[in-house]
């Protein structure tokens, strides 16, 4: 730790200095769509921790919200999408000046997850701009990408229309997807049958899929 007594922007612009030295390599690979590689959380932790303890400067993290929002992906999954609000205390070890850096963090996952991620991208970013990181490209929260299907807007009385026809379409879905199909294209043109095919298609397509297979066998 340096002995000398230093205040809060002391230690950041030291700490800034080691890093602009070595910085931090693009060692992780999201090999999904055309591919990018990028600087992962615990790239940033085995970077920076070292020189935090080395020169006496902590972060301490704070939340201030969390919004949440699911989505619906391009294969018809839940994906849930999460922003939080932070803010990262940078303090002396020496003299107990603090500077406070507020940063957001976003991130998408199909599991419990998608909270830490985005956690992990605010406290990335954060350490990034604070000690002048260069990085290069869209660096992903987790090295996933995920394909979120467009979101519509539901048409007024979309409710009872769904009430009215989901019945007969997982009767149809029971019977195989040929069935499915032929019940599907006889239902009147309208924004409501768009809606409820986004919303119900996929569970639908999967009932009718084993049903197939049960004939088949």
């Amino acid at each position: 730790m340096t002995t000398e007594k230093q205040n809060v922007y002391q230690l950041i612009s030291l700490v800034a200095g080691e890093l602009a030295n070595t910085g931090i390599s693009k060692n992780q690979r999201n090999s999904q769509g055309i591919g990018y590689n990028f600087r992962g959380i615990d790239d940033v932790y085995n970077a920076i921790g070292p020189l935090l303890a080395k020169h006496g400067l902590s972060i301490l993290p704070r939340t201030l919200s969390r919004d949440c929002v699911e989505r619906v992906s391009g294969q018809g999954k839940a994906l849930f999408y999460v922003t939080v609000d932070m803010e990262f205390d940078f303090v002396s070890a020496h003299d107990g000046s603090k500077h406070t850096v507020k940063m957001y963090g976003e991130a998408m996952d199909s599991g419990d997850k998608a909270t830490n991620k985005a956690m992990s991208a605010a406290y990335k970013y954060a350490m990034f701009q604070a000690f002048c990181i260069p990085t290069e490209g869209d660096n992903d929260a987790d090295s996933q990408t995920h394909n979120v299907a467009a979101k519509q807007t539901v048409p007024a009385g979309y409710g009872e229309f769904e009430e009215a026809t989901l019945p007969a379409m997982r009767e149809a879905a029971m019977q195989g997807s040929e069935t499915l199909a032929a019940a599907f294209q006889a239902l009147p043109k309208s924004a409501h049958k768009a809606a409820f095919w986004q919303a119900q298609g996929p569970a639908l397509k999967k009932a009718a899929k084993t049903a197939d297979e049960q004939e088949a066998a």
